[in-house]
């Protein structure tokens, strides 16, 4: 038995033992950022660099559920590429075939993440990050789809505020936001068909979150706590 082994530090060994806990804390850290992400490059670059945190974030987590990780990577490595692409070579089109990509790693992210809350009977303090975690995958993984269906359908979105123009990331991201929560404040409306889908699919992907996934682990963790 080697008695010299270096102990690993804590923050190591909680990442290990918890990898949703810093997702979903790399994802609300992101929103504080996200303010001074404005159209300007410096914005843009800002914007990047969030992503190259979140996005391999999004692919340790999946590597930590049943989900398969060369999946995530496949779509994580040209989502982040196209990204920077599109910021220092100024192709806005890149962009929006990186949110594509982006969307579909997020909405694989969380598919991981709920077959992991639900493949037994215990709740663990990691699936209780993983309910938040999965909360947030789900809002920007809609958000990016709100930014390509503006992109392929101009008009897709309006609101109170300068209602012609096309809507920022901020505002879709809020969109979203409300919409998965059941909020619902009504200042970014979707006009165009396509628009509509998309929002009602967040909708029912909401109700059916909290009604089956969340309401689950609050149920397993009354029942542990009476026994």
């Amino acid at each position: 038995m080697n008695t010299n082994a270096t102990p690993r530090p804590r923050w190591r060994r909680y990442l290990r033992h918890h990898p949703s806990a810093f997702l979903l804390a790399a994802q609300l850290a992101s929103l504080l950022l996200y303010p001074l992400m404005d159209d300007t490059h410096s914005g843009r670059l800002l914007l990047g660099a969030v992503g190259l945190v979140v996005v391999p974030l999004a692919v340790w987590v999946v590597n930590h559920s049943p989900g398969q990780n060369w999946i995530a990577w496949l779509l994580a490595v040209p989502a982040v590429g196209l990204s920077l692409a599109s910021i220092v070579l100024e192709r806005p089109g890149w962009n929006t075939a990186s949110s594509m990509l982006e969307a579909a790693l997020y909405f694989y992210a969380a598919g991981g993440l709920i077959r992991y809350m639900l493949h037994d009977h215990r709740v663990s303090a990691d699936e209780l990050y993983a309910a938040g975690a999965t909360f947030t995958l789900l809002a920007w993984g809609f958000a990016y789809a709100f930014f390509v269906c503006q992109a392929w359908y101009p008009g897709s979105f309006t609101g109170l505020v300068e209602p012609e123009r096309p809507r920022s990331w901020m505002e879709l991201l809020f969109l979203s936001f409300t919409t998965l929560s059941g909020v619902g404040s009504g200042d970014i409306l979707p006009l165009a068909s396509p628009a509509r889908v998309l929002v009602m699919l967040e909708q029912f992907a909401g109700i059916g979150y909290i009604a089956t996934v969340v309401s689950r682990l609050i149920g397993l963790t009354i029942i542990r706590e009476r026994r």
